[in-house]
């Protein structure tokens, strides 16, 4: 499959995308995001382990062959992808993906986080249907950005990208803040492990990360069938003003109206009784996340000792009404005050009434 030489090119090609990606988008992190970020993927070019670590000098002298590809290409225009003889937009996924169904390999691509253009492709380990959702599981990434993204849906369909995850869960764990060991240690416990050491985590973390997974496909799932933040309000808000906290507050309230709404995360772990799902949900919600739902730390913590999911269900749906009227709030200031030209007022409306209460 790799090795067919029909596919040099366009994989080449799909590389040289991400590094113009890269290149452009690199500061839109922090000092620190960059760093961490550039660490994972190194890691995924040699094959590491999530717990592996380079070796510092490497390391170092690879960042510096990164950074000087980079000044040769931020300034370069995303290539059209050859495949078969023919040429595609480097955004024309679903007949990318028809060409490739033969080589049981899949691309991915679209706008991220301050709409940074991210795109990848894996091989496919599993298809199989969730209520009417294809969910497809990927295996071994060929190519990627710097962007390390768990899962994400595309065309109708859910993506697990297992290497992704897999660094992405790691990092979660290794730097969660103390406030969230509790609930780590609460899912970790019920995930099997012995003892909740770093060996103990590594020698069960496959376990782990398909626990995790389940959260990240039933996070997917609600965030297709969300139907109160229209998805057409939601992608001009994030355009009109990327990489400010107005960017931040509209995906938070999307994704906790996918974790929160009457086919999202919570209510499957609810419905399953995961109590490693639970720990694991409420260890890293972290940022905006945590003002925005303030009820569903104390109430694991009271799940911890009583086991009653009632009341994980009120904070659920306490959480879905929340993040409801904070949608109906962002697209009334949004959509009343049409034109670039109001764009300025609107920003300081959300700042004002919405921003401002959550101490941002």
């Amino acid at each position: 499959m790799i090795e067919n030489k029909k596919l040099g090119e366009f994989i080449e090609t799909i590389q040289d995308n991400c590094d113009i990606s890269d290149a452009a988008g690199s500061g839109i992190f922090s000092i620190c995001g960059m760093a961490l970020r550039l660490r994972d993927l190194s890691k995924w070019e040699k094959g590491l382990k999530p717990w592996e670590e380079n070796d510092p000098e490497e390391l170092l002298n690879w960042i510096d062959l990164k950074e000087q590809l980079w000044e040769k290409t931020e300034e370069l225009d995303f290539k059209p992808l050859p495949l078969l003889g023919r040429e595609y937009d480097p955004f024309d996924t679903h007949s990318i993906n028809q060409a490739l169904s033969p080589f049981h390999l899949f691309y991915g691509a679209g706008y991220a986080h301050s709409l940074k253009p991210t795109f990848f492709l894996a091989g496919i380990e599993k298809i199989y249907d969730l209520d009417g959702t294809p969910v497809i599981l990927l295996g071994r990434e060929l190519v990627r950005d710097l962007l390390t993204i768990p899962a994400l849906n595309q065309d109708g369909a859910i993506l697990i990208r297992r290497d992704a995850a897999g660094l992405f869960l790691w990092d979660q764990m290794v730097y969660l803040k103390k406030s969230g060991q509790r609930f780590l240690r609460l899912g970790l416990r019920h995930c099997g492990l012995p003892d909740f050491g770093i060996e103990s985590r590594k020698l069960h973390f496959q376990s782990i990360l398909s626990v995790q997974e389940q959260t990240y496909i039933h996070h997917e799932i609600g965030e297709i069938r969300d139907r109160v933040f229209d998805h057409q309000v939601f992608r001009e808000i994030v355009s009109e003003f990327p990489r400010t906290p107005v960017e931040l507050l509209a995906r938070t309230v999307k994704d906790l109206l996918a974790d929160t709404g009457p086919q999202g995360t919570l209510k499957d772990i609810i419905a399953t009784k995961n109590i490693t799902r639970l720990g694991l949900y409420a260890a890293f919600q972290d940022g905006l996340f945590r003002p925005l739902f303030p009820r569903l730390r104390p109430a694991v913590e009271r799940f911890a000792s009583d086991r009653d999911w009632e009341g994980i269900e009120e904070a659920r749906q306490e959480g879905f009404q929340t993040a409801r009227q904070y949608a109906g709030d962002l697209t009334a200031m949004f959509c009343e005050n049409p034109g670039r030209e109001n764009l300025p007022l609107v920003e300081t409306q959300i700042k004002e009434r919405l921003l401002q209460p959550l101490g941002v």
